[in-house]
């Protein structure tokens, strides 16, 4: 696919088709562009999806650790209850 990309460049230049040759290289810098721009954007769809598993991970661990404190609060207000009785 390089090669038929170079005989293309190499072709127009001898030719002396100077407006092909910078509509071909603007078409090239395009494609690069394109091609990074989307890379980037995978990136970012994959930095997000980390963040949020992370979030799921704390939210979970916050709720585990509120449960906890509930129930120790429970078992303490009933203590409470014994020795007041």
């Amino acid at each position: 696919m390089i090669k038929f990309f170079r005989k293309i460049r190499q072709k127009t230049l001898t030719e002396d088709k100077f407006g092909k040759y910078l509509t071909y290289a603007i078409g090239e810098i395009v494609l690069v562009v394109i091609g990074i721009l989307i890379a980037l954007q995978i990136n970012n769809w994959n930095q997000d999806r980390i963040e949020h598993k992370g979030t799921e991970v704390l939210l979970s661990n916050l709720k585990l650790e509120v449960e906890e404190n509930i129930k120790d609060l429970k078992d303490q207000q009933n203590l409470l209850k014994v020795r007041k009785d």
